[in-house]
């Protein structure tokens, strides 16, 4: 099969003037054309009868769910069956581009396009929020060099620095070195862009107005009577907004077969919260039949947060939900090696049907309308996909199998079709804890009823981040819990057939603007590094001045 390029590129692209006039779009900025930043009046009202899909996935593995390309794919089958779709999704970060993981924007024939653009600069957002983040940071230390009227003390400054890279010698630096005028030293850290709570903030704002609010609250730093100084008090809202202010618009694009993709705002699910923007989720509710989102990683993490916190914050109830898996994560799951993974085995398969079953479990929890998405390799074998369904549809769950890479939309129809049927009933949308509770009994209730931790155990600092909070009347916000995406629980080593374990909080943060806590568990990093060999190495132009390498 030819490459995701090579497909991107052979793919007659419409220009972004016609995508709209299909949604009845006018009110748009063209940034060249086939891209588009939409108005931001069209989140404002939600259309009569839209539907919200959630797309999540099994816990992910190198041999990869396809959670992207199921959701690329599964909103152009609804618009092939007749229906009005589109597919909602988070923007890549240069991080995993340039590091491991390689670029989000579906694979085979359900992708979204351009995908070399989207991928890398695309409208430049995330270089807009990195800005904004590290105009607050230098506001902040010129706050403190000039007078230092806010009585800030430099051992509590919580803001950071980031860049959208992966770049590990950043994560613990010094600052202010040099001559006297050169800033007072201190140690600082930087985040990559997706961890910060700027971004956070973007996606969980659903208005200007509402962003600048949530901006204002944003703590920068404590005071040395331990009362929060936030970027309101350092005087630096208004020039934050000007910074965001074509950034807050949400981005329209294409998929391989022309349905309309808004794709915008791009936070890690394993570090933050893992959703699009409330302003592009709201706005495809509002022009579009239905609305097929994602959350990043496993359900443990994206889709209990996007139900827990997006969802909460945002005032929005999924209609369905659909868990992506694949025969050879399921075998992985269960231990087996990954170069035999193409072999059937139908005993590791059983067993690591586990991993399925628990996220099954556990999006119950939150609403009855679930079906499973097998995507299907070519080495998977009837007998296999056979089992997969057979155990999936013990707990009640239809399985559907698909073949969206290969395919695209022809191989999602029956998934579509079930959808749409699925859709007819209510889904008595619930959320998993109520966010009055004590702190400590939200981390417990998510680690207990979602990752199935025996206890959690926290550290001191963790204990004493709690209790400050807690004093601060932050008390009453939904917890965002930062874990690792490779195992249900904190130990990435820790296969589906460990289930007796513990859980390690060991810090706790605010993030006043966005409206939640979060929680770092053990080894979590808000800064990732490049592994020994990265992506980077294999990126190029060519003599044609195309891109090479980066897919």
């Amino acid at each position: 099969m030819k490459t995701d390029i090579e497909i991107a590129r052979e793919i007659e692209l419409e220009e972004i003037d016609e995508i709209c006039q299909k949604l009845g779009v006018e009110n748009y900025d063209k940034y060249g054309k086939y891209k588009a930043k939409l108005d931001l009046e069209y989140a404002k009202n939600q259309k009569e009868g839209s539907k919200l899909i959630l797309v999540t996935a099994t816990n992910p593995t190198p041999s990869g769910e396809g959670k992207t390309t199921m959701n690329i794919g599964l909103s152009m089958a609804l618009n092939k069956i007749g229906k009005s779709a589109i597919s909602v999704l988070r923007e890549p970060s240069l991080g995993p581009s340039f590091g491991r993981k390689g670029g989000a924007a579906g694979g085979g024939y359900s992708q979204v396009l351009p995908m070399d653009e989207i991928n890398l600069h695309f409208t430049g957002d995330f270089h807009a929020i990195t800005t904004a983040v590290n105009l607050v940071a230098a506001i902040l230390d010129n706050h403190i060099y000039q007078g230092n009227e806010k009585n800030i003390d430099p051992n509590q400054i919580v803001w950071r620095r980031c860049v959208d890279l992966n770049d590990r010698a950043l994560r613990n630096i010094v600052i202010g070195l040099g001559n006297r005028t050169d800033g007072v030293t201190r140690e600082d850290k930087f985040d990559i862009t997706v961890a910060t709570e700027m971004m956070a903030v973007l996606c969980l704002a659903t208005s200007m107005e509402d962003f600048k609010e949530k901006v204002s609250k944003m703590i920068v730093a404590y005071d040395y009577a331990n009362n929060p100084v936030t970027v309101d008090d350092i005087k630096a809202t208004g020039s934050v907004a000007v910074i965001m202010k074509d950034a807050l618009k949400a981005n329209l694009v294409q998929t391989t077969e022309n349905t309309p993709a808004i794709i915008h705002g791009g936070p890690f699910a394993n570090i933050a919260h893992g959703c699009n923007s409330l302003i592009a989720t709201k706005t495809a509710l509002g022009i579009a039949d239905y609305a097929v989102t994602e959350a990043g990683f496993g359900a443990d993490l994206g889709a209990e947060k996007f139900n827990d916190i997006k969802c909460r914050l945002g005032g929005l109830a999924p209609d369905a939900t659909v868990i992506v898996t694949s025969v050879r994560s399921l075998k992985y799951h269960a231990g087996m090696p990954l170069d035999e993974l193409a072999a059937e085995n139908l005993e590791y398969l059983e067993k690591g049907f586990k991993n399925l079953k628990t996220h099954i479990e556990n999006m119950k929890k939150f609403g009855n309308n679930i079906l499973v998405a097998i995507n299907k390799f070519a080495t998977d074998t009837d007998k296999e996909i056979a089992l997969v369904q057979e155990l999936t549809e013990r707990l009640g769950v239809k399985a559907v199998e698909t073949t969206v890479f290969a395919d695209g939309s022809e191989g999602g129809v029956k998934l579509a079709q079930h959808l749409v049927e699925l859709c007819e009933n209510d889904n008595e949308f619930n959320y998993l804890y109520d966010e009055s509770l004590p702190t400590k009994e939200k981390i417990e209730t998510i680690a207990k009823e979602i990752y199935r931790a025996r206890e959690v155990v926290y550290t001191k600092k963790a204990e004493k981040a709690i209790i400050k909070l807690e004093s601060l009347g932050y008390n009453d916000l939904p917890v965002c819990i930062a874990k690792t995406p490779y195992s249900l629980s904190d130990d990435p080593n820790k296969n589906i057939t460990v289930d007796d374990y513990e859980i390690t909080i060991r810090d706790v943060r605010v993030n006043a603007g966005a409206g939640f806590v979060v929680a770092y568990t053990d080894n979590i990093l808000t800064m990732p590094g490049l592994p020994k060999v990265p992506n980077a190495y294999q990126i190029d132009l060519d003599s044609n001045g195309e891109i090479v390498g980066l897919f």
